[in-house]
């Protein structure tokens, strides 16, 4: 039986958007094959592969694709003995033709000085708590998932996974969600990245810039705001899931929400000394400035349902947070009236029959509730919250595994069902933690770290029938909700 060292199968990334991969037989005999067959223009463009100098080239248009070895691949078959090992290089640029890293020797420092990268990146964690191993897991899975140029975090980086096997519940998640902001800024800085919290906030800032005050609730990785949204028909999609989409047609969606959100992320990079300057400080005054005139106002939803604008409660709460952190940055009480005014309106329409409820006036539960325990609009303990917490047990959750609401009862435009929504789970684990039911949140907690997968990773959402993940993967926000619990915990425990 062939072995080969496990250190070896991993596939590692050069700074050159190049991809290694070294193969080095430790004993026995290993036949490989090697299938080289680019699908440009998401699989819209026929391409004609060429081979020069050993190298086999695909170019079109304006995109190339150079797969490169120490061994011959004329007939895509190669057999290694034992002591052997072979080198591939795969090169992409999409304006001129790539260069690939030299083999061999070069390959071997190459690889090298990725994985030294990767150590001294990792050793930053400062992370001290229990579950030391997951969080670093996380921490891994929101650096791959930085497009470095810019500092922006995508929200997956993967489309159309479906949320229901065989559904349209299809989407492009290749986009940096405003949703996700000072979850991210917050665990980021939390477990001692500075440099990516930073970075991360400057993009924030510099994205909502170019449409404020108006904020989208996504952006590219570059800040560019027209995102359409387009279906694939020659695509099958996952497991016959259609449609397959490219874009997404959310971003022109209005969001409360998003407010707060950036301007938590905002206020966690204030806390860690950074101080703004005059312009991002009249961000805040302008963003602060729109939420106080438009909170009464329907809305989207954090959920991005397509059946049109109501009057979301987790809306009205994160209007109520973007209010309060901004009078924190500004050191004013320009605000608080409206602050006051929003409150009693969460309070007074919100609570319903025993519990917080989705929509104003409404009936439903929604996990976006555990929201309110986050930003502090009452105790963690107060008994509200708690009926509310029992609630979205009661109702949406399936042992460890809570839905974001129920699609059967809560119409959003699309045919009913989808998984278990895995950032809720993490959300719930965090509310019990801060609520003092510790014992709770720990069971929870641990129940949903063993349905990562062999690398530690997590989908959007799960079956709770079958536990296979669904939708995008792997997902920030679901390992962002993972390291926040985790971080409270910890916390908590000192």
């Amino acid at each position: 039986m062939p072995v080969m060292r496990e250190s070896d199968k991993r596939t590692l990334l050069t700074p050159f958007r190049q991809l290694l991969r070294r193969i080095e037989v430790v004993e026995g005999e290993v036949p490989i094959a090697v299938r080289f067959e680019p699908r440009p223009n998401y699989a819209r463009d026929r391409v004609a592969l060429t081979t020069r100098q050993g190298a086999i080239f695909c170019i079109d248009r304006s995109t190339a694709l150079h797969l490169h070895s120490d061994v011959t691949l004329d007939d895509g078959k190669v057999t290694l003995r034992r002591g052997e090992r072979a080198d591939f290089a795969l090169a992409f640029d999409d304006h001129t033709l790539a260069v690939y890293p030299a083999l061999g020797d070069g390959a071997t420092e190459a690889i090298e000085r990725t994985l030294r990268f990767w150590r001294d990146w990792s050793s930053q964690l400062v992370y001290d708590g229990d579950y030391r191993d997951a969080v670093m897991r996380s921490v891994l899975v929101l650096k791959l998932l930085t497009y470095a140029p810019s500092g922006a975090i995508v929200a997956a980086p993967t489309t159309s996974l479906p949320e229901r096997i065989g559904g349209v519940r299809n989407w492009d998640y290749r986009y940096c969600w405003l949703r996700d902001a000072a979850f991210t800024a917050s665990a980021l800085y939390d477990c001692g990245f500075h440099v990516e919290g930073d970075a991360f906030v400057n993009w924030l800032i510099y994205s909502t810039r170019l449409t404020h005050p108006k904020l989208q609730m996504l952006y590219d990785v570059v800040g560019e705001s027209r995102i359409p949204e387009q279906e694939l028909g020659h695509l099958d999609g996952y497991a016959g899931s259609k449609p397959v989409r490219i874009g997404n047609a959310a971003h022109d969606q209005l969001q409360l929400d998003v407010y707060g959100e950036v301007l938590g992320a905002i206020e966690e990079y204030s806390q860690r000394g950074r101080k703004l300057n005059r312009d991002q400080r009249t961000l805040v005054r302008r963003l602060a400035d729109r939420v106080a005139k438009r909170w009464r106002e329907p809305d989207d939803g954090i959920w991005e349902k397509r059946s049109g604008r109501r009057q979301h409660v987790h809306g009205k709460v994160m209007a109520w947070a973007a209010l309060d952190c901004a009078g924190r940055l500004l050191g004013t009480s320009r605000w608080s009236d409206e602050q006051a005014k929003i409150c009693d309106l969460v309070l007074a329409r919100g609570f319903v029959n025993g519990r917080f409820v989705g929509e104003l006036d409404g009936v439903e539960v929604d996990a976006s509730l555990l929201y309110i325990v986050r930003v502090g609009m009452l105790p963690p303990d107060d008994p509200r919250m708690l009926a509310t917490i029992d609630a979205i047990r009661a109702e949406l959750g399936k042992d460890d595994l809570v839905y974001r609401y129920d699609t059967r009862l809560t119409k959003d435009g699309l045919p009913s069902g989808e998984g278990a929504f895995l950032p809720c789970s993490f959300w719930l684990a965090e509310a019990l933690e801060l609520a003092g039911r510790t014992a709770e949140s720990r069971e929870l907690f641990e129940k949903l770290l063993a349905r990562r997968n062999d690398v530690g990773l997590l989908s959007e959402e799960i079956d709770p029938e079958s536990g296979a993940f669904l939708g995008n993967m792997p997902q920030a926000l679901t390992h962002i909700g993972l390291l926040n619990a985790a971080i409270c915990m910890a916390q908590r425990n000192k």
